[in-house]
């Protein structure tokens, strides 16, 4: 078939793009931004479009599908012309859950943790040599690219609850219709969408619904009071609670009187890591080969990842205020008496939204300095209003360093990194392309 990606640069846009060629499809793709690893993978193959930017000539009704992402407004230009061509159009996640037929379909929902806890089920599966399709929003060691639709029999699928694309407003997740499904909690994000909490939580429950009316199971983490309240009605048998798994004092988990060791750390992977032992069982894998595989996990790419060690230095995909609570609480129980630097990148539409910004109160405050960066061009490019320095300041702490210029930041970080032991940079962005081996590199 030939297939056309508008807006081919997203992270499982690419990834789907790569599959779909591997396949033997006729590919093309559009995007006006398209930023690493995204585009050297793009490049290798012949797929990077030869210039960025929207153009209608490049639809024509030769094309058998076209995959929107959600980066394509309404009024994109190809989208129009596809539209006025009548040509079947396809959000990503509608393609892929038409398309992934597995007998065990395993979705991995909530407001943090997916990338890990589908990573994780994907990683021990690939370990004992269990073949299975997937889609995940991270890079992992151990696979060429992070969609597979070959038709295996196991399906292992990261659900995002925003929404499909600009002309699709379904939820991401509800389109892979799981037979089991994992949520990980909830927490009010992407207000550009769901401007309340209320409306954020009925997207869970309408997924929840979905998946038993279908006769799916639901794996939930106990310890959120959201799904506390939405499983109350859920029979014993279709909802399955977990908690954080118990580790000793050397770090390693210990489950029915044998201890497992780890490479990951933190409560918040203690949970992620039960949340992905109770789905591998659900397909037939038993604890001891769980925890003999998870042993070599060390994590996915910007999730806690250790990029540099002298001084230490994380790389943390933190995009929501939980979330950078989570990421400084573990790497200040990881080292507990060192002098610890946070900064943060705020990035998304709810993050750089100054009603929102008070969700983010003390989330840093177990680090010895925090620091947030924030620049024009992410603000311009969601059409947002600008955001005082001031604001940032008063939401996150008096203490904070607030940086709205690249150059002002990498000045900074260049000027205090040998004053700390551990730096963490959390970011669902790149911090405007910020140099990380420039700064921390030998």
């Amino acid at each position: 078939m030939r297939i056309h990606l508008i807006a081919i640069g997203g992270k499982v846009m690419h990834n789907l793009a790569l599959e779909l060629q591997g396949q033997g499809h006729e590919i093309t793709g559009s995007d006006d931004e398209i930023y690493d690893p995204a585009r050297s993978r793009l490049s290798a193959v012949g797929l990077l479009p030869d210039q960025m930017g929207w153009a209608p000539q490049r639809i024509d009704s030769n094309i058998d599908i076209i995959i929107l992402g959600m980066h394509a407004q309404k009024d994109n230009p190809e989208l129009l012309a596809a539209q006025d061509m009548g040509l079947s159009i396809m959000s990503f996640p509608e393609f892929i859950g038409e398309t992934i037929k597995a007998r065990s379909k395993i979705v991995v929902a909530g407001s943090h943790g997916k990338s890990t806890i589908t990573a994780m089920i994907m990683h021990v599966l690939n370990y004992l040599q269990i073949e299975s399709d997937y889609v995940l929003g991270g890079m992992l060691a151990g696979f060429k690219r992070m969609v597979s639709l070959s038709g295996a029999s196991i399906a292992v699928i990261e659900g995002d609850e925003y929404l499909s694309s600009r002309v699709d407003s379904t939820s991401k997740m509800m389109h892979y219709h799981g037979d089991i499904v994992v949520i990980s909690g909830i927490e009010w994000d992407h207000m550009n969408v769901f401007p309340t909490v209320e409306n954020y939580i009925e997207q869970f429950e309408k997924l929840i619904e979905q998946t038993t009316r279908e006769g799916g199971k639901v794996i939930w983490y106990e310890g959120d009071p959201y799904l506390g309240n939405l499983m109350r009605e859920v029979s014993q048998g279709t909802g399955i609670a977990y908690d954080n798994l118990k580790v000793d004092d050397s770090g390693a988990v210990v489950w029915d009187g044998k201890q497992y060791p780890i490479a990951v750390f933190g409560d918040h992977n203690l949970a992620n890591m039960n949340a992905a032992r109770l789905a591998c069982i659900e397909v037939g894998v038993n604890a001891g080969d769980f925890f003999a595989a998870i042993a070599s996990f060390e994590g996915v790419g910007k999730r806690l990842e250790l990029i540099f060690s002298e001084p230490v230095v994380y790389l943390d995909y933190a995009h929501a205020p939980s979330k950078v609570r989570a990421t400084v609480h573990a790497v200040r129980s990881r080292h507990r008496q060192s002098k610890i630097l946070a900064v943060y990148e705020l990035h998304t539409y709810s993050s750089l939204n100054a009603q929102f910004l008070p969700h983010y109160e003390d989330t840093m405050s177990r680090s010895d300095q925090a620091v947030i960066y924030y620049d024009n061009h992410a603000l311009a490019m969601k059409q947002m209003p600008a955001l005082e320095r001031n604001v940032v300041k008063e939401a996150f702490g008096e203490g904070t360093h607030v940086y709205r210029d690249q150059s002002e930041l990498k000045d900074y970080l260049m000027s205090v990194k040998s004053d700390y032991d551990v730096i963490l940079m959390m970011s669902s962005g790149t911090f405007g392309g910020l140099d990380l081996d420039e700064i921390f590199g030998d």
